[in-house]
């Protein structure tokens, strides 16, 4: 088939690795990449033989692409995504999709009208532990999340909960299954004029509770899930893709014996493999198959909704 041609608005840090994994994919082209920091554009040129640069993103949609991501500060990511849309592209954001729900919302419904696809970059849905997480049958109880970092000088122009914990609340409401019914939350800005750290309590229809914490201002960095249901613990690390299943061996325990020499270890088997390859690979093959994205505008759109829930709950307690 055709290769697709592709193209990337924002070539930051990780807009590079968008420019680097559809330059070396198969079907697709690096037809084009837009930014407007001169030595952004330069290091493309360098590093892609060939690749056309521009300093604006309305003249790489000019030029024709099948296909773009979208990496650029959250604040421009609506405007950037009806401009796509409107030139007859596929079109990823990377997340948080939007600054606002009602841009999200805009977003959602330009792509209906469109006919294209709109993917969101909750990347961590690509993450061998995350898969193997969803594919392990489970039926949580109490779901606990932590994502910590150090400052990172970048994506502080919004909340921590819309910069990082917007990704353990996409995978915690695809694990719960049910509607949010209750929210207590707290967060504080420490660097930044938005929250850097914040925890939230959720509670879910189906009686399920989660703990989610996430912080831009720690000394260590950590990327962990851990989900009680009624049969296991498991644990997950997304940084070393591992998950490991925690349950108590069949049969009674004797009265003299240690309890926990009765629980079994087991890992589950995890495709490992780089998070945003195999996001970019799945956002190409949908375009070619004319099926829905894995991580849809729709599901960007709920995971946006819950997150500024749950600012403004913190807000509302100032």
């Amino acid at each position: 088939m055709k290769p697709l041609r592709t193209g990337v608005i924002g070539a930051g840090h990780l807009g590079y690795h968008h420019a680097r994994l559809y330059h070396a994919m198969d079907g697709a082209i690096l037809a084009g990449v837009a930014d407007p920091d001169p030595a952004a554009r330069a290091r493309i040129q360098e590093d892609f033989d060939g690749v056309a640069v521009y300093e604006h993103a309305d003249a790489l949609l000019a030029a024709g692409v099948d296909a773009v991501s979208i990496v650029a500060p959250t604040s421009e990511h609506c405007a950037l995504v009806h401009q796509a849309l409107d030139a007859g592209a596929h079109t990823l954001v990377e997340k948080p999709m939007a600054a606002e729900v009602a841009e999200a919302e805009a977003m959602v419904d330009a792509a209906r009208r469109a006919g294209r696809v709109l993917q969101v970059g909750h990347i961590e849905r690509f993450n061998g532990a995350v898969m193997a997480l969803f594919d392990a049958g489970m039926t949580p109880r109490f779901i606990e999340c932590h994502r910590l970092s150090p400052f990172p000088g970048r994506g502080t122009d919004v909340s921590v909960v819309l910069d990082l914990m917007i990704h353990d609340l996409d995978i915690v409401l695809r694990l719960a299954g049910a509607d949010v019914v209750s929210v207590d939350a707290v967060g504080v800005p420490v660097f930044s004029v938005e929250e850097d750290i914040a925890n939230v309590r959720l509670r879910f229809a189906s009686g399920c509770v989660a703990n989610l914490t996430a912080s831009r201002v720690s000394m260590e960095r950590m990327r962990k899930i851990r989900i009680f249901d009624p049969n296991a613990y498991v644990s997950t690390d997304y940084s070393a893709q591992e998950v490991l299943v925690y349950s108590k061996k069949p049969g009674p325990i004797p009265a003299d014996a240690n309890p926990m020499e009765h629980i079994a270890v087991r890992p589950l088997s995890v495709r490992k493999d780089e998070p945003l390859k195999l996001e970019l690979e799945a956002f190409i093959a949908c375009i070619r198959d004319n099926r829905a994205p894995a991580v849809s505008g729709e599901d960007g759109l709920r995971a946006m909704k819950l997150a500024w829930r749950i600012i403004n709950d913190m807000r509302e307690q100032l």
